[in-house]
């Protein structure tokens, strides 16, 4: 049978799909692309399904997922062509961390909470990394992330060997202090300083969402589309009081601005 005669298809075929389509008379794209060439095309698909799960989309995100495995099909056939490993190897090493690092499930070790749960996964992953001090830790936590994701989690790894803000009221100095550097370095009018000061001061202001339970990424990702409402909201208003948007109608754009925030 034909793969465009099946009524249902499973993994396997997709698998057998991608492997037609980089043969010798497949598709010319898919037999020119590279790890790198389709890098990011993995990160647009995952943010894409993230954005099904934002949205409560259950048809979409069955969609989304199904562009995401593509993805990983496609960087495991590419590398199986170069002899490294095939999607049977990724399966399976996937399988073996997922045992091994749920030993109250696959072995003798009790684990009653979340918790006892996490501790016990930091625990192997270090031991099986092989790191011993937490700046190692902090290195394995990929740059390629968001970097308020990444921010987020460096904080994390600082605060499970005690090194944290004791409350949020003490990571609030800090930014105020943040704040003071970059005012600093403003009024010096030094680029490379207020660059510096001005990541600084992002970092600290992550490390009071953390300390307040707030997730910075889903924090700011709320405040873009809040602003990019209520800006629609400036511009219709502007139009329908003959106020152009440009820099000398600031004044008035910022009433407009204000009023809807407080209807808001």
């Amino acid at each position: 049978m034909k793969f465009q005669e099946k009524k249902y298809y499973g993994f396997q075929d997709l698998v057998a799909i991608m492997e037609l389509l980089r043969a010798p008379g497949g598709c010319p794209w898919d037999r020119e692309q590279n790890h790198k060439s389709i890098r990011n095309n993995f990160i647009e698909e995952v943010y894409e399904a993230i954005e099904a799960i934002d949205n409560d989309n259950t048809e979409l995100l069955r969609e989304e997922l199904g562009d995401v495995l593509l993805q990983v099909v496609f960087h495991a056939r590419i590398s199986e062509e170069a002899g490294e490993f095939n999607i049977n190897d990724v399966a399976d090493e996937v399988c073996k961390k997922l045992i091994v690092r749920h030993p109250h499930v696959f072995g003798d070790v009790v684990a009653e909470t979340s918790e006892k749960v996490l501790k016990n996964w930091d625990e192997i992953k270090k031991s099986r990394k092989n790191q011993t001090t937490q700046k190692q830790v902090m290195d394995s936590i990929s740059a390629s992330l968001p970097a308020l994701v990444r921010a987020d989690k460096i904080g994390k790894k600082a605060a499970k060997v005690g090194f944290d803000f004791e409350n949020a009221e003490g990571a609030m100095l800090k930014v105020r202090e943040e704040i003071e550097e970059v005012s600093c370095a403003m009024t010096q009018n030094n680029g490379e300083n207020i660059k510096e000061e001005i990541g600084d001061l992002l970092f600290s202001v992550v490390n009071l969402a953390r300390k307040l339970g707030v997730d910075s990424e889903e924090a700011l990702y709320n405040a873009n589309a809040k602003f990019v409402t209520r800006f629609g909201r400036v511009e219709e208003i502007a139009a329908t009081q003959n106020i152009e948007m440009k820099a000398e109608n600031m004044g008035k754009l910022d009433e407009i601005w204000e009023n809807i925030k407080k209807n808001n």
